[in-house]
């Protein structure tokens, strides 16, 4: 069996990081309540009640953004163990799979199908953050590796 590991990251498709996300946010707030003070000051502080509901808001939806951009799916295959982790907001789920019995399948090609792995009774669901295409592409991929490992996936098979 070849001891190199393999491993696969799927991440969603986040433009800003938490930290980045942050700055905006402080730069939006100033200039949003620098011009709501201004108004205020002469006489006009129902401005100044709408930017902070308008702040208020912003930052929830930000804060939303902040604690999923660095969601992610890993696949990882080792010696002796097939590892998938998700991680979803503050929420990590590590799973261990004997690679010798995994079989991978997609049980159908549409949007909403994600990437199954099963070993000994054990079922993970992957390949969230993944267009159908690039799903079945790490289908394949999945086998290939398993080749070595698996039971299943023992001769020149023909994949998917």
């Amino acid at each position: 069996m070849d001891t190199t590991p393999a491993e696969w990251l799927m991440k969603r498709n986040c433009s800003l990081t938490p930290r980045q996300a942050l700055l905006v946010y402080a730069l939006l707030c100033a200039a949003t309540l620098g011009i709501a003070i201004m108004f205020t000051l002469r006489g006009a502080w129902m401005v100044l009640a709408f930017a902070l509901i308008e702040a208020t808001a912003v930052g929830a939806a930000l804060l939303h953004y902040s604690r999923h951009a660095l969601d992610h799916e890993r696949i990882l295959l080792e010696d002796g163990c097939l590892l998938v982790e998700h991680a979803d907001g503050a929420r990590r789920v590590a799973v261990r799979l004997d690679p010798s019995h995994a079989r991978v399948s997609l049980p159908d090609t549409g949007m909403r199908t994600l990437v199954v792995i099963e070993a000994r009774g054990v079922r993970v669901e992957t390949g969230r953050f993944l267009t159908p295409s690039a799903r079945l592409e790490l289908v394949r991929a999945l086998r290939r590796a398993l080749r070595g490992a698996s039971l299943l996936y023992t001769g020149p098979s023909r994949l998917l």
